[in-house]
């Protein structure tokens, strides 16, 4: 899966759009079935409004997609009357899948650097997180939400998070971009913590789904490790807010420019 990733990054366009709503779409698929069993009405809403929202972000339309999202979450709430906001969630939490990467991806300077920033924050957290984890030990993180993860493995995977992220933008934005300077790198330090600590969030926010719903894993579609939703939830959480920093300073066509350059 890393290495598809990376490819979709590398060839970007409508290859990189398609990979990430396939990626939405699975997330759905599984959050349907854990909060609605399943639903046919409610997982051809949901996957109809994805569709869309990612056609329309591959188009430069953020608006529409949005717009997209919005109106299929109001039909899932509909189908659903037992769990309306459950389902309704569902489409804006997969919805964050597609349009983050893309938001970032769009900006043609550097859109690449910002998905590999992202990919290296997560990644780093995700790995270090759970080998100085279970070598150091010590006091649990949220022992009633995931009883595995521990404050050690918290800070060693933001530790490495930072290391990572930093690597990445030196090569990829110092050596690429004449006037950016040692405050660039000092910004990337402090937003790969922040983004670490989100990305550890998120995979807390998604364990506490499935332990509230009664569900080990989102679904077994990668043999040993889950689902999308238990590889993803991280990194969907990192995203949504990486690419609203950008597009708050950068906006819809320079986000990733408003990510990394400070």
């Amino acid at each position: 899966m890393a290495a598809l990733a990376i490819a979709a990054v590398v060839l970007g366009g409508w290859p990189f759009v398609l990979f990430w709503a396939a990626a939405a779409l699975g997330v759905f698929w599984e959050w349907s079935a854990i909060v609605a069993d399943g639903a046919v009405a409610v997982r051809v809403a949901g996957a109809a409004a994805l569709v869309v929202a990612a056609l329309a972000a591959g188009g430069g339309q953020l608006f529409t997609a949005l717009v997209a999202l919005a109106g299929g979450a109001g039909m899932a709430a509909g189908m659903c009357p037992q769990r309306r906001i459950w389902c309704a969630a569902g489409i804006l939490y997969a919805g964050v899948v597609v349009l983050a990467p893309v938001v970032l991806r769009h900006d043609h300077e550097l859109g690449t650097a910002a998905i590999f920033f992202l990919f290296a924050v997560v990644w780093a957290t995700d790995i270090l997180g759970y080998f100085i984890g279970r070598a150091v030990g010590g006091p649990k993180l949220a022992p009633q939400i995931s009883p595995k993860k521990t404050w050690s493995g918290a800070c060693g995977g933001a530790l490495g998070a930072l290391a990572a992220g930093v690597a990445v933008v030196e090569v990829m934005v110092v050596a690429a971009v004449p006037d950016a300077g040692q405050a660039v790198l000092i910004a990337a330090a402090c937003i790969a913590i922040a983004l670490s600590m989100i990305a550890q969030a998120g995979d807390l926010f998604e364990s506490a789904v499935k332990r509230r719903f009664g569900v080990k894993d989102a679904s077994h579609v990668i043999p040993g490790h889950g689902g999308l939703m238990d590889r993803l939830d991280g990194f969907l959480a990192a995203a949504a807010v990486a690419a609203l920093i950008g597009l708050l300073r950068g906006g819809p066509d320079a986000s990733a420019r408003g990510l990394l350059l400070w």
